[in-house]
This record gives structure tokens, sequence and C-alpha cells, in this order.
């Protein structure tokens, strides 16, 4: 049933029912109609209360529909609000919980609005890189003031209800309701059921003192914070149309609006990557009914910047963290840290000191692997060297508890060969996080030839205990991220033996709108662990060339801002990346070392060979099985490496730019002769879905 149709003595009650959030269907709206159809017929009914059950109001538009013809179908949420404005008998919205997008629009054309302390409410449209389109810009203003509602809509961020509700002059809420809501709103329905004429906030003025002078800063502020979207310059226009014009010709804009930025590139890839966070959570083979194993404590080993940094997103999420270190000195370095970086959070206001001292309370250290036995999980944070891991794997299974998760946070290592050093390679898993651990989104969750099912399913909920985005891998040389950013390294590598400097490619990828180009980005991450990496690599791939560019610059000790020298130079303090002369003259000698003559490269070369080389690898990467579908590959590169949100990660991108352009570009860089012909014959997938007229998606 996606809506309840019930009698409260001279009441009608209609209660949405599409769970999770009472997304607004055809189904819903259909029923909604017909209730309030039945209330117009029955003469005993003197009001209607319109409320959600479960754990929110409304959530606004099923995502199940999106985009399709039924999200169109009538009654659409315009013909909906429109019938609950018409109705003869007052209509009361009683809000809680949760009250987004097509569910505010719904409680703004009724009648009234009562709402319980807590709700989150919020028009998040722009996320989706639109603008609200059932009345939201027309209405929310005219309701709640022409300023307030435009940070609301051009942020997309929930308010709370009672901040709201405090709000000078406010007409959104009528009544805030500290205790039972459906009881008052039940008893202020009837006594508001005799109130002629029925208040409409489409018949209120939305007003503004400067309003030319105030929208003209609105635009400038948009236009710099938001350059690359296009949705929230065009919420400014439609909240102006709400001062400057009548309601009807307003809400023409709106939908105007609505319609053409549902057709840019931008919002394609804002829905792209707001469908692919929540496919990546699913996996084939391990249903959502996959028992899991309780986690109550866990124990890290390391206490390094990344084992700090995976401690305090589980003290984050209230669960106790043991870590584990061989030296006295480097649990205290490790526990300062951690205290460091919480203390920052105090001064900004972003932590109070109160959690921050439950945090830390949470935190305890230990120099021996026997004190950590009783955790439920581990997770491994060591140098990225097998000969290490497997002395600490081999430690691991001595001491853990039967049934504790043993996990590796290494970012390349084979997790099979290192589940292999247990006697329990099914309580094997890798836990791939992204430095700073404590603030990158991304969590690859590597899945190991014996993982067992619950051990995935386990992690895969730990991880949206706290907050990260869990894309599952398969085992392979560097998982997907890394594996795919090995060859995006090469080519950079090759476009400066072939004419580039370092700031040239990092100008033109960040132009594209990577967040760092490849060169600054070495430069953060430390050199040096390329370089231990690719000494690995000749050992393992004779065959496959590099530009030794990079080696010369670790030669030279240039590691990075580490060293306040590597790619660029750097100042004491300052993360800014100067050009070095000292860099650019030992690029030129080694051109003129190994006989190539530079030439002129352009930003488009530049950013196609390094984006398509992502997208040939991942092609490989999903005929093997290592990645799931195309979409878990945009969300590693949107959560981890910085690909621009706007473009919806590299296999979106492809996408719109158009599979047989991308093989036809990448056939003129396999006959570079500077270049790795091999790489660039098409991966057969990409070459498959290129002759059946096929794309990613």
């Amino acid at each position: 049933m996606s809506a309840s149709y019930e009698v409260h003595g001279p009441v009608a009650v209609i209660t949405l029912n599409n769970p999770p959030v009472n997304g607004l269907g055809h189904a819903t709206r259909l029923a909604v109609a017909q209730g309030l159809d039945q209330a117009q017929a029955d003469a005993s009914i003197v009001a209607v209360v319109i409320t959600g059950a479960g754990k929110a109001f409304s959530g606004g538009a099923d995502i199940k529909e999106f985009g399709s013809p039924k999200a169109l179908a009538e009654p659409n949420l315009l013909s909906l609000i429109s019938a609950i404005e018409q109705c003869s008998k007052p209509v009361v919205a009683a809000i809680h919980s949760v009250c987004m997008g097509g569910g505010l629009e719904l409680a703004l054309g009724c009648h009234y609005r009562l709402v319980s302390p807590g709700t989150q409410v919020a028009l998040p449209e722009v996320k989706l890189g639109l603008i609200p389109g059932a009345g939201g810009t027309q209405r929310l203003p005219r309701a709640l003031g022409v300023e307030t509602a435009l940070n609301m809509i051009v942020s997309g961020e929930p308010v709370k209800s009672e901040l709201l509700a405090a709000a000078p002059g406010q007409k959104l809420f009528d009544k805030l309701v500290d205790g039972e809501l459906l009881p008052a709103a039940l008893a202020f329905a009837q006594d508001v059921a005799a109130v002629r004429p029925l208040p409409l906030v489409r018949n209120l003025k939305a007003s503004h003192d400067n309003p030319d002078g105030y929208f003209q800063f609105a635009r400038n502020t948009v236009k710099a914070m938001a350059k690359h979207f296009p949705a929230p310059a065009k919420c400014v226009d439609a909240v102006e149309a709400s001062v400057k014009r009548k309601f009807d010709d307003g809400m023409v804009l709106e939908r105007e609006i609505f319609t053409a930025l549902m057709f840019t590139p931008e919002c394609k890839a804002l829905r792209h990557a707001f469908f692919a966070e929540r496919a990546a959570s699913k996996i084939s083979d391990v249903p959502d009914s996959t028992p899991v194993r309780p986690i109550a404590k866990l124990a890290v080993i390391g206490a390094g910047t990344m084992g700090g940094g995976i401690a305090m997103n589980f003290l984050n999420a209230g669960l106790p963290v043991v870590m584990l270190e061989m030296k006295q000195e480097a649990l205290d370095r490790g526990v300062a840290t951690i205290r460091k970086n919480y203390e920052s959070q105090v001064k900004k206001g972003k932590l109070s000191a109160d959690k921050y001292e439950q945090r830390m309370a949470l935190l305890s250290t230990t120099l021996s692997y026997d004190a950590i036995g009783d955790a439920d999980m581990v997770i491994e944070a060591v140098f990225e060297d097998m000969a290490v891991k497997k002395s600490v794997f081999q430690e691991l299974d001595r001491v853990m508890k039967p049934g504790a998760i043993l996990a590796s946070n290494t970012s390349t290592l084979d997790v099979n060969a290192i589940a292999q050093f247990t006697q329990r390679p099914q309580d094997v898993i890798g836990t791939h996080f992204f430095s700073p651990a404590n603030v990158m989104k991304l969590l690859e969750v590597v899945r190991g030839a014996a993982t067992a099912p619950d051990v995935l399913a386990t992690v895969m909920q730990l991880g949206k205990k706290i907050r990260k985005t869990c894309v599952v891998s398969g085992v392979c040389d560097g998982f997907i991220g890394n594996r795919m950013i090995e060859q995006y390294s090469r080519q950079a590598g090759f476009l400066l033996e072939e004419g580039c400097t370092p700031a040239q490619v990092d100008k033109a990828v960040e132009k594209f709108g990577f967040a760092m180009g490849p060169f600054r980005m070495g430069d953060l991450a430390g050199n040096d662990v390329g370089w231990y990496i690719r000494k690995r690599r000749y050992q393992e791939k004779p065959n496959l060339r590099y530009s030794k560019t990079a080696d010369l610059l670790c030669e030279m000790g240039r590691f990075g801002q580490k060293t306040q020298a590597g790619w660029y130079d750097y100042q004491t303090g300052k993360r800014d990346a100067i050009p070095s002369p000292v860099v650019e003259q030992m690029i030129v000698d080694y051109r003129k070392e190994m006989g190539i003559a530079p030439r002129k490269i352009s930003d488009e070369e530049i950013v196609h060979r390094l984006v398509y080389s992502l997208v040939n690898e991942a092609a490989h990467l999903l005929e093997e099985g290592i990645a799931q579908r195309a979409s878990d590959v945009d969300m590693v590169y949107l959560t981890g490496y910085g690909f621009p949100l706007f473009r919806g990660g590299p296999m979106c991108y492809a996408d719109t730019v158009g599979l047989y352009n991308v093989v036809q570009t990448m056939k003129r860089f396999a006959a570079n002769p500077h270049d790795d012909a091999n790489f660039w014959q098409p991966a057969p997938l990409l070459a498959k879905l290129v002759a059946e007229g096929k794309s990613f998606s």
C-alpha cells in the first residue's frame, strides 16, 4: 500500500507509505489523489491531514522512477499539489523526520503545516544538477523569505525544522509540535475546519528591499563557487522570478529551467554519481539478507599517518580501537597526531570538547600482539612490503580469536597471497583506505578468492557506518584505482619525454576539472612511493616501459612536499607548487640522451591521453571481473582520485564523448612512436561495445 486512508472522527488522514522515505512515486501520488477525492465526497469529513509512515514525511521523488515516464504520469506532482490547493476542505501537512525535495513541495501546497522538532528540511535537487521542479523555487521564498529560501535551494543542504520555525516572519510552519504529532494535527485540523478563505502559499508575496542588488550579489557568489555546474545559477534565476513575476509566470520559468537542465551533461553526471553510489553497495552474489558479524572493538596495526587516520574513522563512529606498534615512541607520535587532528577540529568549531574527549577515551595502545586478540576486526596498516605483511599476518593468525576479521590496508599487494599466511583465509579481506584516511570518502574493499560472504557483508556495512563510499574490487595488482592510475602515470611520463613540462600537464588536467594534476599529486603522496612500486614492476614486468624521468627525480632525492622538492620546488610551511628549473633541465637532458625531439602538445591531447588510459584499463578490469560494474569505477575515481564530479567519472565521461570517438582517438595514440602502441589497442570489452553501438552504462 503506497498511501492509506483512515477516518479519525471528522478528519481524514492520508498516510504516505512507500518505504524507505515515502518517495512520491506514481502509485503514491494516485493514492493521495484518491484520498482527497474520498474526503471531498464525504460530508462528515471537515478537514484532511497528510502525513508519512515510518521514519519520514517524504524524501521527495521516488528514485526508482527517476527519469522514467512514470515520474510524469498523471497525477504528476504538479497536478497533485494543484488538487490539494483546490480542495474545498483544509489540508494540513503533519511533517516529521524527513521533508525533502518533492516532499517539501507537497507540504508547501497544503493549506497548513505542522512539524516535529528535528525534522530535516531541504530542497536538494541542485545536487542532481537540477532546480526544484514542482513549485519549490516559487513557494519557499514566499513562505520563508527570499534570502533564506535561496540559500536552501542553492546549497541543497538540510536545515532543522526548529531553526526554520524560529525565523522572523516565516510562514512555512504554522506550529512546531513538541510531542505526539498526529493528535496535535487532528486537533489543529478541527480548529481550522471553518476558516475561509483557505490560506495558500502561492498567494503570499515574495519581496526583498533591494532585489536587483541582492540577486546580482547572489549570481556573483554562485559563479565563483559552482563554476562547473549550471544549476546553482539557474536557482538564482528562478527565485528571482518569485519576486519579480506573478506566481503562474514564475512556475512556467521554473519548469522551463528544470526541463533544460535535465538534458545537460552536468546533470547527467550528477545523476549518474547519485545512482552509482547506491549501486556500489550491491554485490551480485552477496544478498542484503546475508548475516553480518558483530564488530564492537577494532585493532589497528601501525600508528603512522595511515594507521592513525584509519583509527580515527572508528573512534568517530563510537567504536573502541586498540592501536599496536613495535616501539613506544611510534605509539606516542601516533597518538599525538590523532590528538592534534581532533584539537584542530575543536578550534574550528567542528567538534565539541566533550566529543573530543569521548573519542580519545575510546583509544588504547599496546606494544604486544597478545593484547589485541579479543578484537572483532583488525586492520593492518604497515609498510607496503610482502615480507612485512607476512610476519604481521602470521602473528594475527596466532593471537586473534576465531571469527575475527583480518584486514590488510595494502594498496597494491596480492590479498590472496596475504590470506595464505594464515590458517583462516576465509576471514581475510583487503580494506584499502585512501590518505588522509580520516578524510577521504573512498574505501576499496578487496575480496579475496577465499573471503567469506559474511566477511564481505560485514565490512561493507561497517564502511557505511564510518561514512565511507565502499567499492568492491577483486584481487589484482593495484586493485581498481591504483591499477588504472599506473597507466595514467605512465602516460604523464611519456608526455614529459615528448615535450611537456610537469606544470603544462598539471594545468591542462586541472583545467579539465581534476582536483590535482599527476605531478602535483605525486609530490603530495611522495614520489618515493611510486619509485618503490616501479622497482617491483621492473622485475615482474620487464617488457612494460616507463619514462625514466620519475626515477631520475627520485635519484636526486626529490620525493615531493616532504623534502620540499619534487617535480616542483616548495617553500617551508607552504604547499604552493613552484616550477623547478632543475627538473625542467633534467627532462631536457633526458630527451637529448634518448634522441627525442620535443614537439608542441595540445591540452586536448594531454587530457585525452590521461583520461582514455584510465578508460581502457578499466575496460580490462571489467572484463576480468575485478570491478563489478562501470559505475563502480567511476565511484572510485570521483571519491578517491579527484576526478571532476561534473563529468561523472572516467566511464561516464567516455560514454558522454561516445565510445566510437574514444577508440578513434586511441588509434591515433597507438601510431605515436614514443607511446606504448600495445596499450592503446582497445580492450576487448571496449571494442565490443563500439561494434555493437553500446555504452558502458
